[in-house]
């Protein structure tokens, strides 16, 4: 049977769940277990565990090892040298196989550098900046800089700063719209919806 997906004869690919159209390039590596879906692309040293799911174009730029308990939906972006762990206290020669699951929802894109802790989830269209350490979970929409990654202001699905008018509400170049919610109990965070 024919692949309708490309791997560049300088990568290792041993998984066969890969979708149409994905590329991965060279020096990759893909374990048996894991799923790609459609018209995702893997640059360079990118080395992907036997229990990861991948959705659809995703872009995994070079030298990002994808562990085991790590989900990433669909059209997420990872920049070059991105970091994850899947273990909050490792130990040479002591795996337990229990890991931490980390999840980066829809749309999710973290910068260049960034490490990204495991047992939390990067929300829908959220941003990482290049070098922030990730240390606990990130609402949908939410930039987050620094070390520790901390919030600095809304975006956008196009990654735009998000202006919000009287009524709470915000409207981007491409005329996507979204919604304020402001918490109303202490135990509560604002967060961000489309509206």
């Amino acid at each position: 049977m024919e692949k309708d997906f490309f791997v560049h004869p300088n990568a290792l690919v041993e998984s066969e769940n890969i979708g149409a159209k994905t590329r991965i390039w060279a020096f990759a590596h893909v374990l048996k277990g894991a799923v790609i879906g459609e018209d995702c692309n893997l640059c360079d040293y990118v080395f992907v565990e036997n229990e990861v799911k991948i959705g659809s174009r995703v872009t995994i730029k070079n030298g990002i090892s994808i562990w085991d308990g790590l989900e990433i939906e669909d059209d997420v972006f990872l920049g070059p040298n991105a970091a994850f762990t899947n273990d909050m206290f490792p130990r040479s020669k002591r795996h337990s196989g229990n890991y931490l699951k980390t999840l980066l929802k829809k749309g999710a894109s973290v910068g260049a550098n960034a490490t990204i802790l495991c047992g939390i989830t990067l929300g829908r269209y959220c941003l990482v900046g290049a070098g922030a350490v990730v240390t606990k979970s990130i609402p949908d929409f939410a930039l987050v800089t620094g070390n520790p990654a901390r919030f600095r202001y809304w975006v956008s699905r196009t990654g735009e700063k998000l202006q919000f008018d009287a009524n709470n509400c915000a409207v981007d170049s491409e005329n996507n719209k979204y919604k304020l919610l402001k918490a109303t109990d202490p135990k509560e965070t604002d967060r961000v919806i489309e509206a």
